[in-house]
């Protein structure tokens, strides 16, 4: 059955779930192939477990398509632009989950990776997989075949598609939305060119807007709106600009390391301050030749008295200069050379300037230049004798620093996807403005396949991974555990901002290529999303513990 024989929303779902479904038992028998022949520690392994991984994480999405579409068909919103993207966005994800899926620009993993020599088992589950009628059905609804007509619809809407919002999220969405045009694309690129801090009347108006305490508790000053309004924020303002939208982050991280185990004494002072944007806080966690193995960390915090005496170095502290409380992992036993020996400090610190970023003693700092992610500033920092009152440890605990900071990451990864997401919405209307209006042989291009193909794939796959990041806010939101999901969103999101700042680039020829047109800025922004929060190696790894076990 083609799309086109699909004339009613009830059939259009129905062929999505028929999809999802045999892509689940697909699946499924590639991790027993997988699991068959390996063991979980051979690290020779890594790359049919990260191969997995993606794999897995293109079946949630397409999950996620389904639900939205579900949703949206029963409250009759599932009209010709959605069902179009719904249609391209699963049949795009099943097509590479047969024939390979793209891990980086050069790491292609592919069914047949998964057989040992001599074993052809799983290319041959591919072959039978693209042949069911419930995946063949959606051989010809790729965005090469759907391609002209989704982009005709979205013009034709003026719209990316239905998000699947409810009318408060809507009304939040609208919110922000026009808060990025007003305030924040008209100066985006002057930021990023004059490499300055985002401007701290900017700031104030996101503490006014409630940006800061998005997912605190009313009790505690916040508007206790949930992680998918966090979403939803997030990709606003990161549409507008990436350090805009990554101001929350910073606040996200301690309102809920503060919420979730501060002693009743930090959550009453600390997280109202929080909210109101009195206090910005800055994420100190990483330290040099540590990277992402943070029980690794060095940086030294010995108890004498009633205080704590921080000596040690951290490295790309983002916003460090401007904040005025450090979530601070330091060692505080250092007979314990592991995760267990990590405490988390609630360091207050003297707001610094241009001229003086680091006033407070025992303080140090050097700017870190960036090619993108500017407006906040990344900095090294040197501790040297830097008194934290006992009081300080969250929770009052020591030792639990680490398992404490690992609760709060699936929130950060999830915000982390809002934030691509942005990046990868920003890069589309660039695209459009650009193609709709330049003229090539007589003709906009925007008319060519090449072009309009590009343009396509991104707003299909933002929708699918929007989607999917979604999910992965909802879940947390009802108090489930959302740590895969989570690596999930974070890892397609990031690899599809990276793709479509750089088709949109490619559209533009070579004036994208100029340093003062804003798409190459979006280049520049886009590169670190698969790197912080956990690089794209480090999310795949996860996922795969979490699907395969240790």
């Amino acid at each position: 059955m083609s799309f086109i024989a699909v004339p009613t929303q009830t059939e259009a779902v129905k062929d999505l779930r028929d999809a999802v479904m045999t892509a689940r038992i697909y699946l499924d028998r590639l991790r027993d192939q997988l699991t068959k022949h390996s063991s979980s520690g051979d690290r020779h392994l890594q790359f049919r477990r990260h191969g997995y991984a993606w794999m897995a994480a293109y079946c949630e999405a397409m999950a996620a398509v389904q639900f939205w579409s579900e949703n949206l068909a029963e409250a009759g919103r599932f009209f010709e632009l959605e069902q179009l993207i719904a249609r391209a966005s699963v049949a795009e994800y099943l097509n590479q989950l047969r024939f390979g899926v793209a891990m980086s620009q050069d790491e292609v993993v592919r069914p047949g990776d998964f057989d040992e020599p001599g074993d052809t088992t799983c290319a041959r589950l591919a072959d039978a997989f693209g042949q069911d009628p419930a995946i063949a059905r959606f051989a010809q609804s790729t965005v090469v075949e759907l391609g002209r007509r989704i982009i005709d619809a979205s013009l034709k809407r003026q719209s990316y598609g239905d998000f699947g919002l409810d009318e408060t999220h809507t009304l939040i969405a609208n919110e922000f939305e026009a808060f990025s045009e007003k305030e924040i694309l008209p100066n985006a690129h002057g930021w990023h060119e004059d490499d300055a801090l985002i401007p701290d009347q900017v700031v104030a108006k996101l503490a006014d807007m409630g940006v800061f305490g998005l997912t605190v508790r009313e009790e505690f000053g916040g508007t206790g709106l949930g992680k998918l309004a966090m979403c939803i924020v997030t990709e606003e303002l990161s549409r507008g600009f990436l350090g805009v939208g990554s101001l929350g982050t910073r606040s996200e991280i301690a309102g809920e390391l503060i919420q979730v185990n501060g002693t009743a004494a930090q959550k009453s002072y600390y997280l109202p301050k929080i909210c109101s944007g009195e206090i910005l806080p800055a994420a100190v966690f990483t330290e040099p030749d540590t990277g992402s193995d943070l029980s690794r960390l060095s940086t030294r915090a010995d108890r004498q008295s009633n205080h704590y005496i921080v000596s040690g170095n951290k490295t790309w502290i983002t916003h460090a200069a401007r904040s005025d409380l450090m979530t601070l992992l330091v060692r505080t036993d250092p007979n314990e050379k592991g995760h267990r020996g990590l405490t988390m400090l609630l360091a207050d610190k003297t707001r610094g300037t241009d001229s003086d970023p680091f006033p407070d003693d025992a303080i140090s700092g050097g700017e870190i230049p960036v090619i993108g992610y500017r407006g906040l500033k990344e900095y090294d920092l040197a501790f040297d004798g830097f008194k934290v009152p006992v009081d300080a440890a969250l929770g009052g605990l020591e030792g639990q620093g680490f398992k404490q900071l690992m609760n709060t990451f699936e929130s950060a990864r999830i915000q982390t996807a809002a934030r691509a997401l942005g990046v990868a919405r920003n890069a589309l209307d660039f695209g459009f403005d650009y193609a709709g209006t330049r003229m090539q042989f007589g003709n906009p291009i925007l008319s060519y396949e090449r072009v309009y193909g590009k343009l396509a794939r991104i707003l299909v796959e933002s929708m699918a991974v929007r989607q999917l990041t979604y999910m992965a806010a909802r879940k947390k939101d009802q108090g489930g555990r959302s740590d895969v999901e989570a690596g999930m969103a974070k890892l397609l999101a990031a690899r599809l901002a990276w793709s479509a700042a750089d088709n949109v680039l490619q559209i533009h020829g070579g004036i994208g290529f100029a340093a003062e047109t804003p798409i190459s800025r979006l280049l520049c922004d886009a590169r670190i999303l698969s790197i912080f929060e956990g690089a794209a190696e480090i999310q795949a790894e996860i996922i795969a513990r979490g699907l395969l076990g240790r």
